[in-house]
């Protein structure tokens, strides 16, 4: 069988690319998209043409594209290999089950800029960021929801929708400073040190959406009138097609 191989030329431009997402993604997390110039992206990644990034990916907004792309497709790809075992055993038989896949999904991540770039970049540019997260790469996020809907206690859709964007909201963040923390290798980081406050923050996860409701008749149904038009929120999830 003939293989064929890339040219020298088309490999170093494929390195090229894959370095600047590289750092694109490191200089994203740390300070914003907006704090960032094509310029500053290019000579971060040793591109001698200050009109790399134009070269590799047309625009500063398609080389951003691409980068949530990318960990959007690996973050999905982690999910629904953790829910195929799952399901394959039966499960989720509980809602810790499904903490686990969601919460375990972000650190397994081969990349810890991604949730610190994505938190930041959803807080600043969230309608981009859904514009830009195909449905085909929130499957598994979509599975998840759907087991949380079974394993949850009884409450109305329009509430269980709301705990789900606190879910999203809370998932991002703590994970986000957790990767903010680690990043920082001057100090040791206690709380996350040994994995005990990961665990922690599991729990409390799945504590929060265990939780019955305890509202009377009146507010749950002025709460679920405020929340109804939330679907577009859940259904992305946290970290974009995270969580």
């Amino acid at each position: 069988m003939v293989r064929l191989q890339k040219s020298r030329a088309e490999e170093n431009t494929t390195g090229g690319a894959e370095q600047i997402k590289r750092i694109a993604l490191r200089l994203f997390a740390e300070r914003g998209v907006d704090g960032v110039t094509v310029r500053e992206i290019a000579a971060a990644a040793g591109q001698k043409n200050h009109g790399a990034v134009g070269y590799h990916f047309g625009s500063k907004e398609a080389l951003v594209r691409a980068i949530i792309k990318d960990g959007a497709v690996e973050l999905d790809r982690l999910r629904n290999t953790a829910l195929d075992a799952l399901e394959a055993r039966g499960g989720p038989r509980n809602v810790r089950d499904v903490v686990d896949v969601l919460v375990e999904s972000v650190t397994a991540l081969s990349d810890d800029d991604y949730v610190r770039f994505i938190t930041l970049f959803g807080m600043t540019h969230r309608d981009l960021m859904i514009e830009a997260i195909e449905p085909e790469w929130n499957h598994a996020y979509g599975r998840c929801l759907a087991h949380l809907r079974r394993l949850m206690p009884a409450m109305g859709a329009q509430l269980r929708n709301q705990r789900f964007v606190f879910m999203g909201a809370l998932l991002s963040a703590v994970l986000s400073a957790r990767a903010r923390a680690l990043a920082d290798q001057t100090r040791v980081h206690a709380m996350w040190a040994g994995g005990v406050g990961l665990e922690h923050f599991t729990q409390v996860m799945t504590a929060m959406l265990e939780a019955g409701v305890d509202l009377t008749d009146s507010e749950t149904r002025r709460m679920e009138s405020t929340v109804a038009g939330m679907k577009q929120l859940v259904d992305h999830g946290p970290l974009g097609p995270v969580g």
